[in-house]
């Protein structure tokens, strides 16, 4: 027979990480990976609407790495896993990304809203997550061990994400609407 989806032993509020440890499900490092899985949801739906082959293989490069890394935030400090690891590569691989999408994009003169599109819209969702995940890991480097390179990551992931927006909402047509106070 196969395992069941659900086993009742998180029905009191604790989860357990890899390596048998529980804490609670409001702790600093499960939010931080909930966060990240969150992420990976958006960036799914995000690929999902795409027709863009290149940035779909994007995308899905990256997802595969935010799966990396919420499997070393939910393994329990000291333990190792036979997986791989975010590397200084990875971060190379956004910067490699933004430059190339940052060419072919007027320079940017003024703060913009998120918008205009829904498409474009969806990268500012992701990028806000994506930001809200970094900030989960920063707090939780405060008491834990984690790896520089993870905030770096989702750092530069996020700065990938608003010139995706731009990008996309370009290809589109789509106006970029400046932030002005309407006063």
């Amino acid at each position: 027979m196969a395992n069941k989806i659900y086993t009742k032993t998180g029905d009191s509020g604790n989860t357990s990480l890899f390596g048998g440890r529980r804490l609670s499900k409001n702790n600093q490092r499960i939010e931080a990976y909930g966060t990240v899985d969150e992420l990976n949801a958006f960036l799914g739906l995000l690929r999902d609407g795409l027709t863009n082959a290149e940035v779909r293989e994007e995308l899905r490069h990256i997802q595969n790495l935010l799966f990396t890394m919420g499997s070393h935030l939910a393994t329990e400090p000291g333990k190792e896993l036979q997986i791989p690891k975010i590397e200084a590569a990875d971060i190379e691989y956004l910067e490699l990304a933004i430059d190339k999408m940052e060419k072919v994009l007027p320079p940017l003169k003024n703060f913009i809203l998120p918008g205009g599109h829904p498409t474009v819209s969806f990268c500012h969702i992701a990028r806000t997550v994506c930001r809200r995940a970094e900030r989960h890991i920063v707090g939780l480097s405060k008491t834990d061990e984690v790896p520089d390179l993870l905030m770096q990551y989702l750092n530069r992931l996020s700065d990938y994400l608003f010139v995706l927006g731009r990008k996309l909402g370009k290809d589109l047509g789509a106006e970029e609407v400046i932030w002005k106070v309407d006063r």
